[in-house]
């Protein structure tokens, strides 16, 4: 606007006038014309042409051109609230008023189940629209009319999903959400008990995007585990009874060598037989309950093709739920028992020979959050003591595993004789151990397999010998020591890490989404762990500077197209000056 008035001054100086009229000036009188403006827009784009008609420029963007294009994208990355004027006419504030909204005058009507109903099934749909979802929040949707209201005999799929739609968006807005579930502590264990069947979907009553709405509503609860109201509800979905779902020769293997859990497990199953029928089958349901979900995880991970067309509910969920696995690793409270429980589903093989690890695009997000989950899998800690472990226990473990594989070959497999005698240091990488183990068929790998308690005897699941030397490599390589990570990453980002919108996301981030990034939360590992979190953010958080500072430049430069098709620049930025030459004069440790 500033530059369309400095033309118009230029125009006018030789006609001899005196005073260029401000677009907002004497608005109210009328003074500035609508075609007073569009001559000189017309004329701007006379310039525009005639200074880039000598850098070869095809084609002078319009000033309106794109024009919804533009809006949209500003109010998709902005304009996440809804406007005052959205507000009052929406159905949704109009039902609010009229039954539960504070500060509407109206005289409330009793509660009426069929509006929870029409609310989640017509306003809302499966699609959670967030603006829509915002005016529930705005109107205490929760506070005072979905808990107050909620009992056994009300518990429907649009109650349940209504109620963890609502504690999501109070997770994305970052408010408050347990202090309403404090106030009638009864009905919590209800709902807990709800949302859990919910997400097991046994009657097939959840689509799938609404599955994974309950996943980030079980993310939200294991990340609040300082919560009473919580954390009653959920620690015997990762307790020592989620050690049943294990292989049998693998739990036997672990109470052998560990004694002290071996007592408690014999004090579990004593308490287990002294509860009554309703409450043993309880216990054995949140026992079973994430062994399960890994299950539908593998489930619905397996229905993605190699190629084509792929819906994106099926890879937000698998999403979502690395992003849960990741959680659970990362806090000692939920990882003492369940990473042993991961381990023998085996769902990092699993994960990695999947279709959706290998498509680029669709798969790019999953493919980062699958190395966390691999990171936490492997962290240097003591699952049951708690105790940080060096590098040295880390080895000494490893040596454990090679010298228990050479001992079966050893025992059992007379024509693995060569990798049995062999030294360890020579057997513990991939390559030399898909070497060793390629000349197995697929009924000795198999029983190789078994003897080392990570696959079930043969029975009636066969597996492809592709996985199996998958989940036999996988297991006893050498991990890469952490140290020797952090110091061979670059000093400066790479192009692919700084235009990653899912490790350095931009300014207009919603929180609707899920990134593969470390959380900060009041539970870390070890002090190692916390530090390490940190230093990742803090990188990340330098990249994104970075990056703006590039944008910037960028801006500035106002890049374009020639007609020889090579890129040209009518700007200037002081921070993006033309290299004449380059050359490395002298590089140092």
């Amino acid at each position: 606007k500033s530059y369309l008035r400095f033309l118009m001054a230029s125009v006018h100086e030789g006609s001899g006038a005196k005073h260029i009229p401000n677009m907002t000036e004497n608005k109210d009188e009328g003074s500035f014309k609508l075609s007073y403006y569009n001559e000189y827009k017309s004329y701007l784009r006379f310039l525009m042409a005639s200074v880039h008609e000598g850098s070869g420029a095809k084609h002078i963007p319009n000033m309106t051109e794109n024009k919804d294009e533009d809006t949209n994208k500003r109010k998709t990355r902005r304009n996440f609230a809804p406007t005052i004027q959205e507000i009052h006419s929406d159905v949704i504030t109009q039902l609010a008023n009229q039954y539960w909204a504070p500060h509407s005058t109206e005289e409330k009507k009793p509660f009426n189940e069929k509006i929870i109903e029409r609310i989640y099934y017509k306003e809302i749909g499966h699609k959670f629209p967030m603006r829509r979802i915002m005016l529930l929040e705005f109107s205490q949707y929760l506070e005072l009319y979905l808990w107050p209201n909620f009992t056994a005999a009300r518990i429907s799929p649009a109650y349940v999903m209504s109620i963890v739609m609502m504690i999501n968006e109070k997770f994305r807005q970052k408010v408050p959400v347990w202090k309403v579930f404090k106030e009638k502590p009864t009905q919590v264990a209800l709902f807990f008990h709800a949302a859990k069947e919910a997400l097991k979907d046994i009657n097939e009553q959840f689509s799938l995007k609404e599955q994974t709405v309950l996943l980030v509503f079980l993310i939200h609860c294991f990340n609040s585990l300082e919560e009473d109201v919580v954390r009653q509800h959920i620690q015997h979905t990762v307790s020592l009874g989620i050690w049943k779902c294990l292989l049998p020769s693998r739990l036997n293997d672990l109470l052998k060598h560990n004694p002290r859990l071996n007592k408690r497990w014999g004090n579990l199953e004593k308490k287990e037989k002294k509860l009554g029928a309703r409450d043993r089958n309880l216990r054995e349901n949140d026992y079973h309950f994430l062994h399960k979900m890994i299950h539908k995880y593998l489930a619905v991970l397996e229905e993605i093709p190699a190629e084509g067309f792929v819906t994106m509910e099926e890879v937000h969920f698998c999403e979502r739920f690395l992003e849960l696995c990741v959680d659970l690793q990362a806090q000692l409270p939920t990882r003492r028992f369940f990473n042993t429980l991961l381990l023998d589903s085996q769902l990092l093989v699993y994960s990695t020979q999947s279709n959706l690890y290998q498509r680029e695009q669709e798969g790019h997000l999953f493919f980062q959050l699958l190395n966390m989950v691999r990171f936490y899998t492997k962290f240097e800690i003591d699952d049951l003591e708690g105790t940080a472990l060096d590098e040295t226990d880390m080895l000494t473990a490893h040596y454990d595993q090679v010298l228990n594989l050479q001992k079966q070959c050893f025992a059992h497999f007379p024509e693995l004789e060569e990798l049995a005698l062999a030294n360890i240091s020579q057997v513990d990488n991939r390559d030399s151990l898909m070497t060793y183990l390629k000349c197995l068929n697929n009924k000795r790998l198999h029983d190789l397999a078994a003897h080392l308690h990570l696959l079930e005897p043969h029975g009636e699941v066969k597996y492809k010998s592709s996985f199996i030397l998958e989940v036999l490599v996988s297991h006893h390589e050498k991990r890469i020591s952490q140290m020797d990570e952090i110091n061979s990453m670059p000093l400066y980002p790479t192009e692919e890490v700084l235009w990653d919108e899912n490790i350095v996301p931009n300014e207009y981030f919603s929180g609707e989404g899920c990134l593969a990034l470390p959380k900060l939360n009041l539970q870390f590992l070890t002090l190692h762990d916390y530090l390490l979190r940190n230093f990742n953010l803090f990188r990340l958080e330098t990249m994104y500077e970075i990056r703006q500072d590039v944008e910037d430049a960028v801006l500035r430069l106002s890049p374009f197209i020639a007609s020889d098709q090579s890129t040209q620049f009518s700007g200037w930025a002081r921070m993006a000056l033309p290299i004449a030459k380059f050359a490395i004069v002298e590089v140092r440790q």
